[in-house]
């Protein structure tokens, strides 16, 4: 049978409806989990430092194909430890420029995979925060220095910025303690309004995030709706289940013979908006009929 190897950065718990989707992908070419393939899983739950020695640990157990998941940084590691073994990503970051695959069309190498819109979308959330507080005079936004998209990130809200006549505060964390410090520091620097960075960091720590937001009355958006499922005012973010039923559909297609260099980088184009109205009442902020109506999902 068959062995998979799954390498991601974060933790099972908040990936179920990724997983379930990956799971699908994988099934509709034909392999089933315990049946005809089996799935290694190495989760880092949001310690990057781990990430070379998990991809080491997969390779090491000589899987047919390494899914590193979960961001650049778990690509790299990916890449770091093998040159033969198939990989398969997801990349907030642009592959090319990340040096993950040569091309779109044509990877090369030993590695395909799927580019998420996580750092493009930075400009839109802020656009969505002003809407719902318009006359916010500092929008903080909290990065994680050590992500892979950190620079990218803070480089397009500061151009989203300077177009909106928004004035931006950059916090960093990069551990709970440092989460801690940055939302302690949120009234002294007078930041009305938070976006959250794409990171999945952040999205292990969310309980701890949310709760912090919810202690500030910050309005905040948030990149994935496990947040907003988690009581965050709102999430904007790439469909992961997208993104990782492609992952699993590709994973199948190698297992029976195709090369990842032959296999196209795919772009996610399926955003998803979740609003929690209850979340709001709480901040007491008024939603506009207009965008709810643009929300996939309103959680009441």
């Amino acid at each position: 049978m068959p062995v998979l190897g799954f390498l991601h950065s974060g933790s099972p718990g908040e990936w179920k409806r990724a997983l379930t989707a990956f799971r699908r992908g994988l099934e509709e070419t034909g392999f089933v989990e315990g049946g005809n393939v089996a799935i290694e899983f190495r989760w880092a739950e949001g310690s990057y430092d781990q990430l070379p020695r998990l991809a080491a640990d997969l390779v090491q157990r000589r899987v047919a194909v390494l899914v590193a998941t979960g961001g650049t940084m778990t690509a790299r590691a990916a890449k770091t430890a093998t040159v033969t073994i198939p990989i398969l990503f997801t990349s907030g970051g642009d592959p090319v420029s990340e040096g993950l695959v040569a091309n779109f069309s044509r990877p090369g190498g030993n590695a395909t995979g799927v580019y998420l819109l996580t750092s493009t979308l930075v400009a839109k959330r802020l656009e969505i925060l002003r809407e719902v507080v318009p006359n916010v005079s500092v929008v903080g936004m909290l990065l994680n220095p050590n992500a892979a998209t950190a620079q990218l990130q803070f480089g397009e809200v500061k151009k989203a910025a300077r177009t909106l006549d928004q004035q931006i505060q950059i916090l960093h964390a990069s551990s709970e303690g440092e989460i801690e410090a940055a939302f302690a520091a949120i009234v002294p620097k007078q930041i009305g309004a938070l976006i959250i960075g794409a990171d999945p960091f952040f999205v292990v720590c969310r309980e701890q995030v949310v709760a912090l937001a919810a202690r500030q009355r910050i309005p905040a958006i948030y990149e994935w709706r496990e947040f907003a499922e988690a009581g965050g005012l709102m999430s904007y973010g790439s469909d992961r289940s997208e993104a990782y039923h492609q992952i699993g559909n590709y994973a199948g297609r190698i297992l029976k013979g195709e090369k990842p260099a032959d296999l196209p980088v795919v772009q996610a184009t399926k955003v998803e908006f979740v609003l929690n109205l209850k979340t709001a009442r709480s901040l007491g902020l008024t939603i506009s009929l207009p965008l709810l109506g643009r929300a996939d999902e309103v959680i009441e």
